[in-house]
């Protein structure tokens, strides 16, 4: 193993929850390994196959991440040994796993019995308590701690909003366990479902891409592209970023993989390693934006909101190109202002050498096909994709094999190594994901007993109907449920982070009067920077620790990046026309041109550079000016260009007189 792949496993295992996982080798790893590939078995079976009661179904399935997700990940950093697990962590499997199946094998019984919470007994009282206790652990192993802090709060508030003196509150707390374990308003309400249905299959579907040598692919296509330009290899960054991370599905996880190499490239040109390490982070993080993928959420947001796929992601690409535009222009007005070269195009990979390869993209392009023409629904689509994805990386390990002069035999091992491997990685990525939003489902079941939506919703709202502005209100409104889907989605991986910002936040806002659409993208925008949003940005903590920068200034200025991301979504929720450009061609095309100048004068006006050093007059010019282009509107974008179109003179003029002096 190499000394970058060992930096890489650390860098991991220190910023991303879903990789500090336990080391185990010889026959323990073997005997593991096998029972992750098989829950990923499991998991296409359930997904396809299975005709049993969805609470069958789901209590099977989680019980199953019970026993892998306590194999898998240690209580602390000092339990990573190898081989090495504690003996109360027996217990935890035992308590965990046996919870779900007594629930699993007993359904039939307890669906006759259990009609109410009034129906609970001690015992089941107990199950359900234990099987909750182990869930919220196991979300503190592989998770974070912050979601466990909101379900939290929201239980003990849900015990007191349902205390009654009459009662003793013993009853209260078993209709707390009733509500949350045994019925569909909590750990198997929505999230989980979508979870079982959908999300696994994709997690996995993802192994396997990952394993054909995508992630390289596209990376090399980024350096043809954008590599020679000024700055180029930030240029590659953020290309190469936008086009794996939309399949990855980890912010962090794409910051590392992509940033190993594009990091040390940056800084080599001349970048500061604080910007170096921001722009892998923000474009990284970018990447679970970019349509047509979007980390799967693109899919689940097509399911949740009841509308085709292909709508889904034609609304996300404006938004997505405002974001790496705004990433894009940002890199190339520091390589001006720093004076940066790009890299020699004899080093750079050529196109006639990526052609060849372009096969790859072939279990990619039959997904979107499918889903978006409606020829099969996701999960089989998803099915569809995983067996091509073992098709297209036949060819490759054919040409090693005749390059190394390996027998027929060596290559159909290689191929079932591949596979298995492929179903290991997708089954342990799995456990993450699920216990997100088996946390997701706790906090919406405990939102639903208390009623404390409307409470929410009834206090956002008097703070907006206080402020006669009606502009300055529902801003204000955006703001609070802006902080809400931060917090929510620190270190919380993507799928998992929709489901429970569409369980949550979204409502908040479409009872607000937000469109269904920009809603669901707002609050789903929001989730994803939390992990560039300081004090928790954990992709630009990642960002940092290989760029050797300091982690709080490369979190700072990755949001400066970002800008886009923290912008567009105010301004779809108040006139969704930016993501539905649903008024013809022409005014389409007029909201993107807009739109781009607009981000173009807010990155210039952050970075304080285009044609010389902004000062402060030119920089108030491009920041409302780049506002004001950014509402669609006839009269804001002319009094946008007119604004930005003064500051470049300005800038022009301003060049002209340092020259001659």
């Amino acid at each position: 193993m190499s000394n970058d792949s060992v930096n890489k496993d650390e860098l991991m295992r220190q910023y991303d929850k879903e990789s500090a996982t336990r080391i185990w080798v010889g026959v323990p790893k073997t005997v593991i390994s096998i029972i992750t590939a098989a829950f990923s078995l499991f998991c296409i079976y359930l997904t396809l196959f299975s005709t049993d009661a969805l609470e069958i179904r789901l209590t099977s399935f989680l019980g199953i991440v019970m026993i892998i997700g306590y194999l898998s990940y240690p209580a602390g950093k000092r339990h990573v040994k190898p081989n090495f697990i504690p003996w109360y962590d027996f217990i935890l499997i035992i308590l965990g796993a046996g919870a779900f199946f007594y629930y699993c094998f007993n359904y039939k019984t307890l669906s006759r019995s259990l009609t109410s919470a009034s129906k609970m007994t001690t015992f089941l009282t107990i199950i359900g308590l234990v099987a909750i206790g182990c869930i919220i652990e196991l979300c503190r192993r592989c998770v974070g701690v912050p979601i466990i802090c909101v379900a939290g709060a929201l239980m003990i508030y849900a015990c007191f909003y349902l205390y009654n003196p009459d009662q003793p509150f013993w009853n209260i707390f078993k209709r707390l366990i009733y509500t949350l374990f045994f019925s569909t308003s909590g750990i198997l309400s929505t999230p989980v479902q979508v979870c079982a249905k959908f999300i696994a299959i994709f997690i996995i579907f993802g192994a396997f891409l990952e394993r054909t040598g995508i992630s390289q692919f596209f990376i090399s296509c980024a350096n043809t592209l954008v590599g020679s330009f000024s700055g180029g290899p930030a240029k590659v960054a953020v290309v190469s970023s936008a086009l794996c991370g939309m399949v990855s599905g980890s912010s962090v996880g794409n910051t590392v993989t992509t940033g190993s190499i594009t990091i040390p490239m940056m800084k080599k040109t001349g970048y500061k390693p604080e910007f170096a390490g921001a722009v892998e982070a923000a474009a990284s993080t970018g990447g679970q934006i970019m349509p047509p993928i979007m980390g799967a959420a693109a899919f689940l947001m097509a399911e949740y909101m009841g509308v085709p796929y292909g709508s889904v992601a034609l609304w996300a690409i404006l938004p997505a190109i405002l974001y790496f535009t705004g990433i894009f222009i940002a890199v190339h007005l520091e390589a001006k202002k720093l004076g940066l070269k790009g890299i020699s195009r004899e080093n750079l990979p050529k196109l006639k050498q990526l052609l060849p390869r372009l096969y790859l993209l072939v279990p990619l392009i039959v997904l979107i096909w499918l889903v978006a023409t409606n020829t099969r629904t996701l999960q089989y689509s998803a099915a569809i994709a995983i067996i091509l994805s073992i098709l297209v990386a036949i060819p490759q390990n054919v040409i090693t094999a005749i390059k190394e002069k390996k027998s027929g035999m060596t290559v159909v091992k290689d191929m079932g190594l591949m596979t298995f491997n492929s179903l290991e990685a997708g089954g342990r990525s799995c456990v993450t994901v699920v216990v997100a939003c088996c946390m997701a489902g706790i906090v919406a079941g405990c939102i639903t007993a208390t009623g404390l939506a409307s409470k929410l919703i009834t206090v956002v709202v008097g703070i907006g109907q206080s402020i006669s502005n009606p502009t300055i209100s529902i801003l204000i409104c955006l703001f609070l449920t802006m902080i809400c889907c931060i917090i929510l989605g620190m270190g919380v991986p993507t799928t998992a982070n929709y489901c429970i910002m569409a369980s949550t936040c979204a409502p908040i806002l479409i009872t607000l009067g937000v469109n269904t659409i920009a809603a669901h993208f707002f609050v789903f925008y929001f989730g994803i920077v939390a992990d560039i949003t300081p004090p928790v940005a954990l992709a630009a903590y990642a960002g940092s620790a290989i760029a050797k920068s300091n982690p709080m200034k490369t979190g700072v200025n990755a949001t400066k990046l970002a800008i886009a991301a923290f912008v567009v979504p105010y301004i779809f929720a108040i006139n969704p026309g930016m993501i539905l450009m649903n008024e013809g061609v022409l005014p389409a095309i007029l909201v993107i041109i807009t739109s781009i100048l607009g981000i173009f004068a807010i990155a210039a006006a952050l970075n304080g550079y285009v044609f010389k050093k902004v000062n402060i007059f030119e920089r108030i010019l491009f920041i409302a000016g780049g506002l004001t282009l950014l509402i669609p509107g006839a009269l804001t974008d002319v009094i946008g260009i007119v604004l930005v179109a003064a500051a470049i003179v300005l800038q022009i003029v301003g060049k002209r007189r340092a020259k001659v002096l």
